[in-house]
């Protein structure tokens, strides 16, 4: 079901390759992605560097705990989002980084919540390192897809680059326990949804437990080692492109094994216009994350 691309191969943009990659962005709407500039050993390094902050006694993550701030960065504890308003909320842990804004941007004062300082564990000083190493790297690898994406769909050269230099780009890693004995039909590691930005670009520990929905309505698993990335396409992607990327439902139920996980939540510029092509009025890509973040962040709507 999830068709596989290597990226030097993207990157030659062949006419059939591009066919491929057109096809899958408006069918599964996942994919997965090997051969890219970020090798396995550094990904298992990056996952190794997580577990070590996850681990930790839950009194001292919550020195860094977002739920004291008005926006999404530092660690979110279990059952601090909501994302589907049927279900419990999800028994995952989070931790969330962003772009850093160069001093005096105006961006700071109207998409602050997007941008606001990241908040670090002050005696982990290699694990700050890491992950924005990573988050460099990663979205570098983002905006290469996007951009291939861009000519497989027949969008101009370039379209992406110039809405990408300060992007609302989240680094996150969910941290699923074992699914606990307690858990009913109801609870999830993550509930049913689809994304809400642009592009995923999704590390693993290699543990089983990502789900998506297929058009039978049937879930099927997506399994990807360290290495190879799992990449889908969220609402504002959807809407940018006038529906020609599917943004598809996938889940994690939770098994008796601990999985982790690195989302790159890749989204434009605050200020980019997402609207479908034609529209009267514009959409701002921050208005867009707006709505669908206060109706998942249990700190943000209690």
């Amino acid at each position: 079901m999830i068709p596989c691309f290597d990226a030097a191969r993207l990157a030659d943009r062949a006419p059939a390759d591009l066919a491929d990659l057109a096809a899958a962005a408006r069918g599964a709407g996942f994919l997965t992605v090997t051969g890219t500039a970020i090798s396995s050993d550094e990904l298992r390094a990056l996952l190794g560097h997580y577990r070590g902050f996850f681990h930790r006694p839950r009194a001292v993550k919550a020195e860094v705990d977002m739920a004291a701030t008005g926006s999404n960065r530092g660690w979110g504890g279990p059952r601090s989002e909501r994302v589907d308003p049927t279900a419990n909320p999800d028994f995952k842990e989070v931790f969330d980084m962003g772009y850093t804004l160069p001093p005096g941007d105006p961006l700071a004062v109207y998409g602050r919540k997007y941008y606001a300082p990241n908040r670090w564990p002050e005696d982990m000083p290699a694990f700050r390192a890491a992950l924005e190493d990573y988050y460099t790297r990663a979205s570098a690898v983002a905006l290469d897809l996007l951009e291939v994406l861009a000519a497989a769909l027949g969008m101009p050269e370039g379209y992406f680059a110039t809405r990408f230099d300060r992007p609302m780009a989240l680094l996150r890693s969910n941290w699923y326990p074992p699914r606990p004995d307690w858990a009913g039909s109801r609870d999830f590691g993550i509930a049913p949804h689809t994304d809400y930005g642009c592009l995923t670009l999704l590390a693993t520990d290699g543990a089983p437990g990502l789900e998506v929905q297929g058009p039978d309505g049937a879930w099927h698993p997506v399994a990807a080692a360290p290495g190879t990335f799992v990449v889908n396409f969220g609402e504002m992607l959807a809407m940018w492109t006038g529906g020609q990327v599917s943004a598809t439902l996938h889940r994690v139920v939770g098994t008796e094994r601990e999985r982790l996980s690195v989302p790159l939540f890749f989204n434009p510029n605050y200020d980019t216009d997402v609207a479908p092509p034609g529209s009267a009025a514009p959409i701002l890509a921050g208005d867009h994350l707006s709505r669908r973040y206060d109706e998942t962040y249990v700190h943000l709507t209690s």
